[in-house]
């Protein structure tokens, strides 16, 4: 779909999109299970990562030429998706010289909404065990991290394939759920972090010690209210947003090296429909990631 470069407004920026980040969100908006409620055809993506190309009255801060990262107007349609964005620039960071586009395309989602779960929700301390379920997804590899740079000692739970990839992050501790229940492996947690909902929610409610959090990625149910009242568990639900303070610890930790964000599979935009096969699919290291300055390749 061809549309015109997005004319510059006041107190707007337009990015010169270098990459995008994919998100679950994405896929789900697709499949009219999202955001937005427009009408299609509409340009998906939130997460992206570019140069400044434009920047329109009433703006300070931000320049031509400076490259930038951020997730924006979610909930709302953002149009993510194409050669060029028009941006709120209250949601842009500068980004770090020594981050590729594609690391920082990768980033704000996924980074946001597992701060928001750490410090918003759970309010996460050092010297507190932390539990991340599903640890080798775009959150949870994230919120690994996070949560050990805080001080906490991190649990994780992952596939076999993945634990040595969960304790180069700094995991401590990783426990395949595919054949052994959580459960029955640890206890007295003192925050549980998971993306599911449902029944992997109530499960995971008997590893948290009574006054401990478990904040889901997943909204509120009824059902959850009787099992947490009967463990006197707390829990917490992220609602992403953007959020400028959350931006700028992620931009920080990715400038000094302390912050990793691992890109599973890299597609030109044409590939997209590709990259969201993969990802509903399922199984995902990390990040996936479109890079609009990638050409297609030849077909022989």
């Amino acid at each position: 779909m061809e549309l015109p470069v997005p004319h510059v407004s006041a107190g707007e920026v337009i990015v010169r999109v270098h990459a995008a980040g994919v998100n679950a969100i994405d896929w789900l908006s697709r499949n009219g299970q999202g955001p937005g409620g427009a009408d299609f055809p509409v340009v998906l993506g939130w997460d992206v990562s570019g140069t400044i190309a434009a920047v329109g009255d009433g703006v300070t801060g931000l320049v031509e030429g400076d490259e930038v990262f951020g997730m924006l107007r979610f909930p709302a349609l953002a149009g993510g998706y194409a050669e060029y964005v028009a941006a709120p620039p209250d949601q842009l960071i500068i980004k770090p010289d020594n981050v590729d586009h594609q690391s920082a395309a990768g980033a704000p989602m996924a980074g946001i909404t597992a701060w928001q779960a750490l410090f918003r929700q759970a309010g996460v301390e050092a010297g507190q065990r932390v539990l991340v379920h599903g640890a080798a997804g775009g959150v949870g590899h994230v919120a690994v991290q996070l949560a050990k740079l805080a001080g906490a000692e991190v649990i994780g739970t992952a596939s076999a394939r993945n634990h040595d990839f969960l304790t180069g992050l700094g995991a401590d501790r990783v426990i395949d759920y595919t054949d052994q229940k959580i459960r029955d492996e640890v206890s007295d947690v003192d925050v549980v972090i998971e993306p599911r909902g449902g029944a992997d929610f109530l499960d995971l409610i008997e590893v948290v010690r009574p006054g401990g959090v478990i904040v889901t990625l997943k909204g509120e149910r009824p059902e959850y209210r009787d099992r947490l009242a009967a463990r006197g568990v707390r829990a917490g639900y992220v609602y992403v947003s953007p959020d400028r303070e959350a931006l700028s610890e992620i931009a920080r930790y990715l400038g000094d090296g302390t912050l990793r964000i691992e890109i599973d599979r890299t597609f030109p935009l044409v590939e997209v429909a590709t990259a969201h096969a993969i990802g509903e699919a399922g199984h995902v290291r990390g990040r996936i990631v479109l890079d609009l300055m990638m050409e297609e390749e030849p077909t022989t």
